[in-house]
């Protein structure tokens, strides 16, 4: 798989990853914890291994880390987190618990979620990351209105990642967030790389134009390949509870990537739609 490398220290990260909102909240039977282990063996058979959660997303965290501990290897995954709450003592306590549910002793990437209580997270962050807790801190959002205020933070607390909203339905953060990230050396991770779906929705029906099927075997692909071509792109998070999904996506991973000139008619045939 194509890897971009983590401005702050070099580390080689493979460009498509796997978000948990909604998917890996689940009960945990064995049934389920059987079908999202076909996910992460997807995923780490193809060479990937980022894979994104947060305490708000219910039962994920714990999810992942028992889906990890039945059959997988936590060396293979890069596990990111988030910390969502108020206060220096509720946050430290949700990150501690993070890594509990998790099975990790090393969290790779802490995020401030949606940037609440930023300053006070952030402190702590870099406090754990001095004790080899953590070994990234972030920021994130998933809004385009809140873009004005991630490029603030950015610059205030200068975090090693952000993770973002971007896709050909949502191209605010090309504008300022993005060419800010590659001056910055700030690592970009991207969630709602479909829009929740939309995108599926505007292309249902229609085949993917032949001008793009040298680099985009399916409409996910086209999709993933618009946003990881960006140089300021590190990983997209595509979330997903379907191992067929889960394998086309990574496919998006391998191969040419459209250039700029290719990602303009790509946003230009959205357009038209």
């Amino acid at each position: 798989m194509l890897t971009r490398a983590i401005p702050s220290t070099g580390q080689a990260l493979p460009v498509i990853g796997l978000g948990t909102y909604d998917v890996f909240d689940v009960q945990g039977t064995p049934a389920e914890i059987a079908d999202r282990r076909t996910i992460l063996d997807a995923l780490t058979g193809a060479g990937g291994s980022v894979i994104d959660t947060s305490p708000m997303y219910n039962r994920s965290e714990r999810i992942v880390g028992d889906v990890i501990a039945d059959g997988g290897d936590r060396g293979d995954f890069f596990l990111a987190t988030k910390v969502w709450t108020t206060g220096r003592e509720a946050g430290v306590e949700q990150m501690r618990r993070s890594a509990e549910l998790m099975q990790t002793d090393v969290i790779d990437l802490m995020q401030v979620h949606n940037l609440r209580d930023t300053e006070t997270h952030m402190t702590s962050i870099r406090e754990l990351q001095d004790e080899g807790r953590i070994r990234y801190s972030g920021l994130t959002h998933y809004r385009a209105d809140a873009l004005s205020n991630l490029a603030e933070e950015m610059r205030v607390y200068r975090p090693e990642f952000i993770q973002i909203n971007y896709s050909l339905a949502e191209q605010e953060a090309a504008r300022r967030v993005l060419p800010m990230a590659q001056d910055m050396g700030i690592a970009v991770l991207i969630n709602r790389p479909y829009q929740s779906g939309d995108l599926f929705g505007a292309v249902r029906g229609r085949d993917v134009p032949e001008w793009a099927s040298e680099f985009a075997a399916s409409w996910g692909q086209f999709f993933l390949k618009f946003i990881v071509g960006h140089p300021a792109v590190t990983c997209a998070i595509p979330a997903t509870s379907k191992p067929h999904h889960m394998r086309d996506n990574l496919e998006a991973g391998f191969g040419l990537l459209p250039d700029e000139a290719t990602r303009q008619r790509m946003i230009d045939f959205i357009r038209t739609l």
